[in-house]
């Protein structure tokens, strides 16, 4: 499992990674998700506020995995977490910190459907993240740059599995009112 936490929050105008719901940083939170899931192995990537994400991670179970290259967008972030994963699995789940709604039973569904292609949430019309990459991808996602992920190759091979919740998540002030008025419960 990896927990993509790299990124500068720009749009926001702060670290959404230690952004709190219920008293728990969003990146303790997305680890919780994957976490509840048993993985054999999960890691959060850091970059922008490299120290304080990984504070704020440390002790739940998962590694620390430093993409010194985030500034160059989310491929860099994926492909530092690729690396990182261990040379044994056959297959990466990949959640990202600001899906504020997407709880263990959401990232279970894609989990069921492992095989030989990608299975990817599908949601607001298109195939996003959670995914989850066969071993076989991986050499694809290590050659990604910029600041598209892996959304084309989602696209392109991905089995979609309906997942509305993965639509919510923060990248601007008004996501983070939205945020700040949802209720309050553990995701399910």
């Amino acid at each position: 499992m990896l927990v993509l936490a790299a990124g500068a929050s720009r749009r926001l105008g702060r670290p959404k990674q230690l952004v709190c719901l219920d008293g728990v940083p969003l990146v303790r939170r997305a680890l919780g998700t994957a976490l509840a899931l048993r993985p054999r192995w999960a890691g959060v990537v850091v970059g922008a506020y490299a120290a304080r994400v990984a504070a704020a991670a440390r002790g739940a179970g998962a590694s620390i995995v430093p993409a010194r290259r985030w500034r160059e967008g989310l491929a860099a972030s994926l492909a530092a977490g690729v690396r990182a994963a261990p040379g044994d699995a056959r297959w990466l789940l990949v959640l990202l910190v600001d899906q504020w709604r997407v709880g263990p039973a959401d990232c279970a569904r894609l989990l069921v459907r492992a095989g030989r292609r990608p299975v990817a949430a599908s949601y607001a019309g298109r195939l996003g993240v959670p995914a989850l990459w066969p071993r076989s991808a991986w050499p694809a996602l290590a050659r990604l740059r910029g600041d598209r992920g892996a959304q084309a190759l989602l696209q392109r091979t991905a089995l979609p599995v309906p997942m509305p919740r993965a639509a919510a998540d923060l990248d601007t002030p008004a996501d983070l009112a939205t945020l700040r008025a949802a209720p309050r419960r553990p995701p399910p």
